[in-house]
């Protein structure tokens, strides 16, 4: 019997595996019954595979806060794997500026043509329509605190960017930082919803409402 190969899922394995699902389709019954906000931190959870972990509501409030005021009056904002910010930002309507998240993770294409995907390790793969020194100001969080992944994002954001610079990324890379964008530790210190092992901080290359 050509059956005989297939792996049997023991009884036990079956019934967690069928308890995380009932979970997931609840997690979603709840979203589209709440009149859920597709834009609210969480609204699509953390993948730690990808080395994701998202800001504490008010730490993504305090950085999109500072996004807008540095990026003035009709201003483009570009979120570089930090989503969190996106989110916030994209949760104060009216407000006047434009923004959009280059981000690997497919999932965040449900916010349309403001996705682009973006692969660090490619850091000029950009669409055509992302026209060099567009963005009034970058906001980056590099995946992974090592100087290949903060030196090739690096070249990301001074494509993109008119100037103004806001990293965030964990305190050891302090000199690194400095050695490929420019910029400097503030005294403001971003917090996560999950706490993470790394000091985390905030690093830029204006005067901010971050010192």
């Amino acid at each position: 019997d050509d059956d005989d190969d297939i792996p049997q899922l023991s009884s036990h394995t079956l019934a967690a595996l069928q308890e995380f699902y009932l979970e997931q389709q609840q997690r979603e019954g709840m979203k589209t019954s709440q009149g859920f906000n597709q834009y609210s931190i969480g609204s699509i959870e953390e993948d730690w595979q990808l080395s994701q972990f998202w800001y504490s509501d008010e730490t993504a409030s305090c950085l999109a806060k500072e996004a807008v005021l540095a990026a003035g009056k009709g201003g483009r904002i570009a979120c570089v794997s930090a989503p969190s910010v996106y989110q916030k930002l994209k949760e104060q309507d009216g407000e006047d500026f434009s923004v959009c998240i280059l981000e690997y993770d497919r999932r965040f294409s449900v916010y349309g043509e403001e996705f682009i995907f973006y692969d660090y390790n490619h850091p000029l793969d950009l669409p055509e329509n992302l026209l060099p020194h567009s963005f009034d100001i970058v906001i980056a969080d590099p995946p992974y605190l090592s100087e290949e992944c903060l030196q090739k994002t690096a070249e990301t954001i001074k494509h993109l960017t008119k100037g103004k610079i806001l990293l965030c990324t964990g305190a050891v890379m302090e000199e690194q930082a400095a050695k490929h964008l420019g910029v400097k530790m503030c005294k403001f210190i971003p917090k996560h919803s999950r706490n993470l092992a790394n000091e985390f901080r905030c690093y830029v290359n204006y005067a901010s409402g971050l010192d």
